[in-house]
């Protein structure tokens, strides 16, 4: 038995990737912004000032301010913060197009109460 496990909208099911149609591929179906179900985008809000992060510059300056420091060993396509006193590592696409709900996820788990994730 071969092919592919996939997982949509809580369901398993096994594919033959020769049956698949191109209209399936996830690259075609991924998309630069983050949507949710209801196909609303979502954004990373500064709770302390209210503000929508649009751009690295003004999230590096946050995180700056809370004491996560640029990591320069990783990964050449990503930008990556860490804490010194901490083994937490955030890790974000250089193409902040492609900055969507996963990071913005991982950065409020990592700096509880300072940002949020909401839909647009």
């Amino acid at each position: 038995m071969s092919g592919v496990w996939l997982f949509h909208d809580g369901v398993m099911k096994l594919e033959n990737p020769e049956e698949r149609q191109p209209s399936d591929d996830r690259r075609k179906r991924s998309s630069k912004f983050s949507c949710n179900k209801t196909g609303k985008m979502k954004e990373l809000l500064h709770i302390p000032t209210g503000q929508v992060v649009k751009s690295y510059v003004f999230l590096e300056q946050i995180l700056m301010g809370l004491g996560w420091e640029r990591y320069y060993g990783g990964d050449g396509d990503l930008i990556q913060f860490h804490k010194y006193d901490s083994i937490d590592l955030i890790s974000l696409p250089r193409d902040f197009s492609r900055f969507n709900s996963i990071y913005m996820y991982d950065i409020v788990v990592k700096t509880p109460n300072v940002f949020h994730v909401r839909d647009n």
